[in-house]
């Protein structure tokens, strides 16, 4: 039994990377880790034999004692699946990550303000309207919209992937209520402590101010006569799968957590309700999707919103985070007009590339894709957490006729994009080390400034062999550590 086999003894001698078939984000190639790499893979390989497991367990107790969880569709609540091994980005690399989300998220934010204003990329053929006109996020009620200092999408989470050659794309894009962060926070505390001499060598960059970061965001929202905003965090409560991400970001920014019963609108404002009467509220970081905000603006059934807080917005006396609409430049049809959404408001390229993409609404697209479908990853376009997917290469006969049934009948409802080689990092899986594929997800505060969190979550199909990182889908997270230098 070769040293990697071992469950004593577990170390990255005889790791195999694979490279040509993958790009891998700590080895060139085997025993050969990439610069900026060797001091966290000399660490590793030098701690005493059982001593990585013994790390990892501990590890998943402290996040259990914290009780990070999830809630998985028809299997109740989770702790979240995690791996000690880091993911590592360079400081030339993180760069122009940063430059290039900085970019994308000023174009799209322009393109939200103009498709429900003036619609110029709509009328100089940029964008098809029919494309804007029929996602199913576009809103009506917010056309004519002008929301607090001109922002839209105040959070952002646009997940990239790497390809086989090491280069990175944006995926897609997350302007409605991106989930996560609060996993990005307690898995640096947790690595931290489990590396805490590789992580001090390493001079990591920080990721520990994001919540003041985005408290200093939801401030610079509030209306201007408000010298001290008060700003809440709104759930639609215990039951939602991301509840102990708003439970946790509302206790590290110092703001109430409230959910809809919480909040009334009197004499205009919105109001919450307290033991000493009612307060005013300034600004919602909302968790609560547009359609269920407010049932007499959008769903009348809803019985997550609040009624008549729609109308507080569009007066102008509180700030809603992110805006509603904003999930328009964030549907996958949508998301293959990006790089021209860039160049038409920046007369830029986009420094971070998109996938090649096909919309089946275009019959051109739609032929490729119906007789492609074993190579292809098709996608809802409103779709999210990896469900209504089809991974191609690894699907069914009797799935692709499915699917292409349902592209048929409803070819608005799909994309199709190449089946990406994911980037893959070392992992830890039972007593071993393997290769996991990985996409990685920043986070993006517009406030007086766009600002990019250091990092983000990279998520890992823990699968063998698995494309698929949605923890839905069985996938788990690793720290993501950006180089100072």
């Amino acid at each position: 039994m070769d040293a990697q086999e071992s469950p004593r003894d577990m170390k990255f001698h005889g790791y195999d990377p694979q490279t040509g078939p993958f790009f891998d984000e700590i080895f060139e190639a085997t025993d050969a880790p990439r610069p900026g790499c060797s001091r966290l893979v000399n660490g590793i390989n030098g701690l005493p034999e059982g001593e990585l497991l013994g790390r990892q367990a501990a590890a998943e107790r402290a996040l259990l004692s914290m009780g990070i969880t999830f809630t998985l569709k028809g299997e109740g609540e989770r702790i979240f699946p995690f791996d000690i091994i880091p993911r590592i980005i360079s400081a030339k690399e993180w760069e122009r990550l940063e430059r290039g989300l900085k970019q994308r998220i000023e174009a799209l934010n322009l393109f939200i303000a103009d498709v429900y204003g003036e619609k110029k990329i709509i009328k100089d053929g940029v964008v098809p309207a029919d494309l804007v006109h029929t996602c199913a996020d576009y809103r009506v009620q917010c056309e004519g919209v002008k929301p607090p200092r001109g922002i839209w999408c105040h959070i952002t989470g646009s997940d990239l992937v790497r390809d086989k050659n090491g280069e990175f794309y944006v995926l897609e894009d997350n302007l409605r209520c991106p989930s996560g962060v609060s996993y990005v926070l307690e898995n640096r505390q947790v690595l931290k402590r489990t590396f805490p001499k590789i992580f001090e060598s390493l001079r990591v960059r920080p990721v520990d101010d994001y919540p003041l970061r985005l408290l200093e965001t939801l401030r610079h929202l509030a209306p201007d006569a408000v010298s001290d905003p008060r700003v809440v965090v709104l759930t639609p409560g215990r039951y939602n799968s991301a509840y102990y991400e708003h439970a946790f970001l509302a206790q590290q920014m110092g703001v109430e957590l409230v959910e809809p019963f919480d909040l009334v609108v009197r004499d205009g404002f919105l109001q919450m309700r307290t033991t000493a009467g009612l307060q005013r509220v300034d600004v919602v970081y909302r968790r609560v999707s547009d359609d269920f905000m407010d049932p007499l603006a959008f769903r009348p059934e809803s019985l997550l919103g609040v009624p008549g807080i729609f109308d507080v917005y569009l007066k102008g006396r509180v700030a809603l985070a992110n805006a509603p609409g904003t999930g328009v430049a964030d549907d996958k049809a949508i998301y293959r007009y990006v790089e021209r959404i860039i160049k038409y408001y920046l007369d830029q390229d986009a420094i971070i590339p998109n996938v090649p993409t096909y919309v089946c609404t275009h019959e051109e697209d739609r032929n490729y894709v119906l007789s492609h479908l074993e190579a292809l990853v098709v996608k809802a376009t409103d779709g999210a957490g990896g469900y209504g997917m089809l991974v191609g290469p690894h699907s069914t006969a009797a799935e692709r006729v499915d699917f292409a049934e349902r592209i048929k009948k409803n070819p608005r409802g799909y994309i199709a994009q190449p089946t990406l080689s994911l980037s893959r990092v070392p992992t830890i899986v039972g007593d071993r080390i393997e290769g996991r594929h990985v996409d990685l997800r920043p986070y993006v505060l517009y406030g007086k400034e766009i600002q990019v969190s250091p990092g983000g979550l990279t998520r890992v199909a823990l699968k063998k062999g698995s494309l698929v990182v949605n923890s839905s889908q069985g996938g788990g997270s690793k720290d993501t550590w950006v180089l100072a230098s």
